[in-house]
């Protein structure tokens, strides 16, 4: 689905970014700006700011920056279409879909309402199951029992589904109702059509999207019945291969202490929060896939998955290890914690404590680890057969790593254990991949394409290494000087390490007060835009963007200038300027006007002495060129004394 650049503009110009943030980050009016603790890493002190003016966010600690649209990526870990769609639908306006057919988009947009429909029904489900915990002292016990306290059972949502067949029945008013179905509540019998509800006597754990919607339900047996657990079956709202359990309520603890545990059960997560460990999420019943491991990184560049210590957990470690490869960038950490074999999670942190169990997460294993780990299984590194054979196992998971320092050091150690150089072992497993069928190498480049395809769309990108800057104050602003640069908006790049950004220039400073209030070009004379295109390039081509935008669209802010930015020759220059803690040029909107005329007044002072230097240099040919320059002079010389008069 590709949305136009002009609708982005247009969305970002009807929301408010004060709205969007404050329904998840308390705010208070600071000057200009509204200040609050940043929900991208824990901190007591408030440095995270809302600008009303540029429609920007930025936290002074942690460099995190971005729209309404990339708060919501970041943030609640929406996708780059649904956040559009979800502020959309906010504001009332209709994404445009041109590139589809109208019988298509009839069709998504009964959809769209078909799953806002079932989330309702299993809302309301949901809140039934809660009010019945209330009066199920087995339920209860059971929980009391696993450790569980009514703060975490209320935080989790935890319910009760009793041991009837038609409970919900007393619940909705027309249990026939087809989406009661196809919500996966009810179940209807193929031969006789009776119904009866999927869940009865099970202790129940709500399912929730990043968007804290009830997509669906896990039920424990209170007793040791078969299944133990039965999860809501696939249906337009709820697919296991893309959701985790507790990944909602986990958020803010992700961020807060910098990693999420993948753990296997619902009660993994619910015991680990009980006890400290609020950033736990489980899968539903399935294999760790790419797509669990890409919506993680989402809120997180650290992930540990803490599998049960039996055989089993040991299958589901190497699935989650070839789900978590194509993720492994140099700038990620993923581990993997495996329990001693009696041991899951929950059990583990109930007999040893949360201590013991923070202990076992700082020894995680390494992926490097683990991956070589996983292709030496079975193999015999003392002969040659089995070394080849660990280098025909590792071949495919090294291949799933995206390109960079860590791939080309584990492309070293394998050789080293495959006693090969590495030249050679590259060679080799080069000649098997261009051997292999079609099929195979198509399948490998979709799925690199899959994550290429991902990336464009991670706004404010979590990966941005945050700058230490020095002086806040305005006056500081032409002394102050980054000690790392920020990656642009929307980029990917990262900086190296000891890199520096220059010194703010003039024209710099003079480009990022215009991109924070442009109504201020407004004010702007013939001569002050002279002056700033005569500044030279690439300054001169954002100055001349600006001024055309004006007269065509008037004052915007900066979250809507950025989306029009995309694809123009000054992109690069405009986003380097307005990123990062030195872009912030907050004051009183009387005060910046005047910063903006007397670094106009400088600017121009500037240029008037290289214009002296001309004249006087023609004066020996040119009886006016002497004249020219005592005017050039004494012109100077007073908005040099005017500028010395309002510093």
């Amino acid at each position: 689905m590709t949305i136009p650049q002009a609708f982005i503009q247009e969305l970002l110009a009807r929301v408010d970014v004060v709205d969007i943030v404050g329904r998840y980050v308390p705010l208070k009016k600071g000057g200009a700006n509204f200040m609050g603790l940043c929900p991208f890493h824990g901190e007591k002190s408030p440095s995270f700011s809302v600008s009303p003016s540029k429609q920007f966010y930025h936290c002074f600690g942690c460099g995190k920056n971005g729209n309404a649209i990339s708060f919501l990526m970041e943030h609640a870990g929406m996708g780059f279409p649904e956040a559009v769609q979800d502020l959309a639908q906010q504001v009332g306006l209709q994404v445009p879909d041109d590139d589809i057919t109208p019988q298509e988009k009839e069709r998504a947009a009964a959809q769209r309402q078909k799953q806002a429909t079932l989330t309702d029904v299993l809302e309301k489900a949901a809140q039934a199951y809660a009010q019945q915990l209330r009066t199920a002292p087995r339920a209860v016990t059971y929980l009391k029992g696993r450790g569980v306290s009514g703060a975490i059972a209320k935080r989790y949502g935890l319910g009760y589904a009793p041991d009837g067949w038609r409970h919900l029945a007393s619940v909705f008013a027309h249990y026939d109702d087809a989406l009661l179905q196809e919500s996966g509540l009810v179940i209807v019998n193929e031969e006789d059509h009776k119904r009866y509800d999927r869940f009865r006597d099970r202790v129940m754990f709500p399912i929730r999207n990043v968007k804290g919607e009830c997509i669906g339900f896990g039920g424990r047996v209170l007793g040791d019945e078969k299944p133990k657990y039965l999860n809501s079956p696939e249906t337009p709202v709820f697919h296991k291969g893309q959701e985790l359990y507790g990944l909602f309520e986990a958020r803010t603890a992700i961020r807060e202490q910098g990693f999420v545990l993948v753990t296997e059960g619902y009660m993994d997560v619910v015991a680990l929060a009980q006890l400290g460990f609020a950033n736990a999420v489980a899968t539903l019943g399935t294999a760790c896939t790419p797509e669990h491991v890409g919506k993680l990184f989402r809120f997180t560049e650290s992930v540990i998955f803490s599998f049960d210590g039996d055989s089993a957990g040991q299958r589901a470690a190497r699935k989650a290890l070839e789900g978590a490869l194509p993720y492994a960038s140099d700038t990620r950490s993923i581990k993997f914690l495996f329990l001693p074999p009696e041991h899951d999670p929950d059990s583990f942190i109930r007999a040893h404590g949360s201590d013991a169990f923070a202990r076992q997460v700082g020894q995680a294993m390494p992926l490097s680890r683990f991956l070589i780990e996983a292709a030496s299984v079975q193999c015999d590194l003392g002969t040659p057969e089995g070394r080849a054979h660990m280098a025909s196992n590792a071949r495919p998971l090294w291949s799933a790593l995206p390109d960079g320092a860590l791939k080309r050091q584990l492309l070293g150690e394998l050789a080293t254990l495959a006693q090969l150089p590495t030249h050679d072992l590259a060679d080799l497993w080069r000649q098997t991949t261009e051997r292999q069928t079609p099929r195979t190498q198509t399948s490998a480049s979709d799925t690199r394409q899959h994550h290429a395809e991902d990336a464009p769309w991670r706004y404010g990108s979590s990966n941005q290494a945050p700058t230490a800057q020095t002086g806040t104050g305005r006056k500081n602003f032409n002394r102050r000087k980054t000690t790392g640069s920020t990656p642009a908006y929307g980029g990917h790049g990262h900086p190296s390490p000891g890199s520096h950004t220059p010194p703010v220039s003039r024209a710099d400073h003079a480009a990022r007060l215009l991109l924070s209030h442009m109504d201020f070009i407004d004010e702007l004379s013939h001569e002050d835009h002279a002056t700033l295109c005569a500044s030279g390039e690439p300054h001169t081509a954002l100055f001349m963007w600006l001024e055309g935008q004006f007269h065509e669209h008037g004052a915007q802010p900066w979250a809507v200038l950025r989306e029009s930015l995309r694809g123009s020759a000054c992109e690069h220059l405009a986003v380097r300027l307005m990123t990062g803690a030195h872009a912030q040029a907050e004051g009183e909107t009387r005060e910046l006007r005047q910063e903006l005329r007397g670094l106009l007044n400088r600017m121009l002072a500037e240029q008037l002495r290289t214009q002296e230097t001309q004249a006087l240099a023609a004066a020996h040919s040119d009886p006016a060129a002497l004249q020219r320059y005592r005017d050039l002079q004494t012109r100077r010389v007073a908005l040099e004394r005017l500028g010395h008069q309002s510093s």
